[in-house]
């Protein structure tokens, strides 16, 4: 629901937070940014918009330049980290938390993965560059999208604008770069004020990259997505909308010994929206959605087939996930000072698999899917924003949720051999709350504004927790407890003429958290287990920017996050280390330029073999410097080129949030991922 114009900003609490990049978004400024001035080359962080709010543009070029996946964008964003397996299809991290603690939604519908070794998370099958703006909301800060956001909300959405008259518009960019990189993408729109029409396409290659000792990495990915919609517009208040989506891609992992030979997705989705109904009802907004992903991982593709122990014959796993939901929401006014939210969601989502252990003698399309999972979600949930005056404010919410989730294995898998499932046929009934309660306040002598919240998650065991994974008692995690997260957070934001800052901070108490540790001696084998226990953790992040000359500019950000298991009185596992991004930057709307130095400490808080569903800590880390330069050209107000320069030093480094480096035939075996070397790109954008 859009609100009255207010003077706000931030970003979260006790911490540190920083910003820079200007952000296109037709929203906001009610221009549509296929028509805009090209924005600059996002470098240290996207501007934040509201309290715990951060917003950006995932068409603007950006430096390190990203994988063409939804976790790479998000690393760029002070609080995020992205674990790495190898050039593409990384596991985002916000503050420390992974997996469903995170929810990714894509213009507002669910999309889960997969794999049981996490290769393919939601963001592996998202395009980012095939979307108009990225809204980052962190913390357990909102109860409208979906259940358990723990850690906050990731929305990639797309900008729907009636047109005012028939036209046709054009986006469109190429970037070509080291080490074989080539994107491309196109995105036209064509309508009339009753009906318009949209597609759009992404297509991005990189063959293996080097590291900074110029050894190679196992890490070649190829990635294509087509996208379609049909929209009716008979009044500037009404809006029907059919989608759909089609995208696969194959990606090579260096941190296992299986790669990803198939991302397929297919999609349909059908939206209604009406606003302005009566004084009282504002809008009304209404979808359902049907989403299915079809991945393949093996160990013969994409490698030279290397038979091991574990895997004599060239194998293959084929998991599947068939996700269907839905979302109804109505907004309200209360005079001049309150308006609410009431939405009702449901998912229903269900896994099977299919596998070869001899794709030679037994090739896995002969065979049969196996249900292993159903999970299945109805929440109901409503928010309220009362404004006391013109510069106070409170922001609450409430949601409760039913989870009804279904055993369907009938054996486990134990190491080389498998057993009787123990909670075979089992099923579990869980209702489950969670709110919030924010207060924010404008300051009357400076453009600032401070903010101040608690929210309460209560986070259902994802698939991951419960189903591919044992306790130290049994061979089946199916019966491990719901985690309850209650957070503070605070922070404030000053966004001046020439100068613009924010702090943010939090607090979080975690109880039963969903702990995965690995190599558990389970009599003759070692087994990863999930076990509860509480946690807490806290940090947050620091911004600021000064344009200190016109048409010069420098910014910087520091993020930082402290985890520690209370329950065992020792770190928290998968933590990621102070990090710090400088930058000076020159623009004056023609010739663009600048540097971006980024610093990240040691680790030396470690839990090793602890961790989440995604890796485990393998031990301490270094810290690292790296800097990267970029300038740009707009030939037109239009036409947009830039070049850039990432690791300039040619840096070997790896991320501590890394999966162990695995031993790849023709490859070097490495403690770590390790990051890119030096590399160069070239890119370019057009919008008519």
């Amino acid at each position: 629901m859009q609100r009255r114009n207010r003077n706000l900003a931030g970003v979260l609490a006790i911490g540190f937070i920083m910003t820079m990049g200007q952000v296109s978004y037709a929203a906001d400024t009610g221009t549509d940014n296929l028509t805009g001035t090209l924005d600059e080359v996002v470098v240290t962080a996207p501007r934040s918009q509201d309290p715990l709010t951060v917003v950006t543009d995932p068409k603007a070029p950006r430096q390190p330049i990203p994988a063409h996946d939804g976790a790479d964008y998000l690393k760029n964003i002070p609080g995020f980290s992205t674990i790495r397996k190898g050039g593409t299809d990384g596991d985002p991290v916000l503050r420390g938390m992974a997996g469903s603690r995170l929810n990714i939604l894509l213009d507002g519908e669910m999309l889960l993965g997969g794999c049981g070794m996490r290769m393919d998370p939601p963001t592996a099958y998202v395009f980012p560059a095939a979307y108009d703006r990225i809204t980052v909301l962190k913390g357990p800060q909102t109860v409208a999208y979906g259940p358990g956001n723990s850690a906050g909300v990731v929305l990639f959405e797309r900008d729907v604008k009636r047109f005012k008259e028939p036209g046709v518009k054009l986006d469109t960019s190429a970037t070509v770069g080291s080490f074989g990189r080539n994107d491309e993408r196109v995105d036209i729109r064509a309508g009339m004020p009753e009906a318009y029409a949209q597609a759009s396409a992404t297509h991005s290659h990189m063959g293996e990259y080097k590291d900074g000792s110029g050894a190679k990495v196992h890490s070649p990915y190829t990635r294509w997505s087509a996208n379609a919609a049909f929209g009716w517009t008979p009044s500037d208040d009404t809006l029907v909308e059919l989608t759909g989506a089609k995208s696969d891609g194959e990606a090579a992992y260096a941190d296992r010994a299986m790669d990803g030979a198939k991302f397929a997705r297919d999609n349909v989705g059908l939206k209604f929206s009406k606003q302005h109904l009566s004084e009282f009802v504002q809008r009304i907004d209404a979808q359902v959605y049907y989403n299915y992903v079809d991945h393949v991982m093996d160990n013969y593709s994409l490698r030279t087939f290397t038979p091991t122990a574990m895997m004599a014959n060239p194998t293959v796993s084929n998991p599947d996930r068939k996700t269907t939901g839905g979302k109804l929401m109505a907004g309200f006014v209360f005079g001049d000072a309150t308006d609410a939210r009431l939405g009702f969601d449901y998912q229903n989502n269900i896994h099977s698999i299919r596998s070869s252990m001899n794709q030679l003698l037994m090739p896995y399309q002969s065979k049969a899917r196996v249900q292993d999972a159903l999970f299945r979600n109805y929440g109901l949930f409503l928010d309220v924003t009362h404004d006391f005056s013109d510069q106070d404010r409170v922001l609450a919410g409430i949601r409760g949720d039913h989870w009804r989730v279904e055993d369907k294995r009938t054996m486990v898998a134990t190491g080389m051999t498998t057993v009787a499932n123990p909670t075979s046929g089992q099923v579990r009934n869980e209702n489950l709350g969670s709110g919030f309660l924010r207060y924010e306040h404008d300051l009357a002598a400076a453009p600032a504004t401070f903010y101040a919240g608690v929210g309460k998650s209560t986070r259902f065991p994802d698939y991951w927790e419960l189903i591919q994974k044992e306790t130290l008692t049994t061979v089946s995690a199916f019966n491990t407890r719901a985690e309850k997260t209650t957070q503070l957070d605070a922070g404030i934001h000053y966004n001046g003429d020439t100068v613009s800052a924010s702090v943010s901070g939090f607090y979080s108490w975690i109880k039963d958290y969903n702990l995965i540790e690995s190599n558990i001696a389970k009599g003759m084998r070692l087994a990863t287990v999930n076990r509860n226990i509480n946690a807490s953790t806290w940090g947050g992040e620091v911004s600021a920017a000064w344009v200190f000359v016109e048409n010069w500019k420098v910014d910087g950000a520091l993020a930082y996050v402290y985890g520690k298991n209370t329950t065992n009185n020792q770190p928290l596992g998968q933590m990621s280390p102070l990090d710090t991004r400088l930058s000076v930057n020159y623009d004056n709307k023609v010739f663009s330029g600048g540097a971006l130095w980024r610093l990240v400490a040691a680790q030396n808080r470690y839990a090793v073999n602890q961790g989440n569903i995604v890796g485990q800590d393998i031990g301490r880390t270094g810290g690292f410097g790296v800097l990267s330069l970029h300038a740009g050209w707009k030939a037109r107000k239009n036409i947009q080129l830039t070049a850039g320069v990432d690791n300039v030093f040619d840096k070997l480094y790896a991320e501590h949030l890394s999966r162990s480096g695995s031993a790849v035939a023709g490859y070097d075996t490495t403690t770590r991922v390790n990051e890119m070397g030096r590399s160069l790109w070239l890119s370019v954008n057009l919008t008519l």
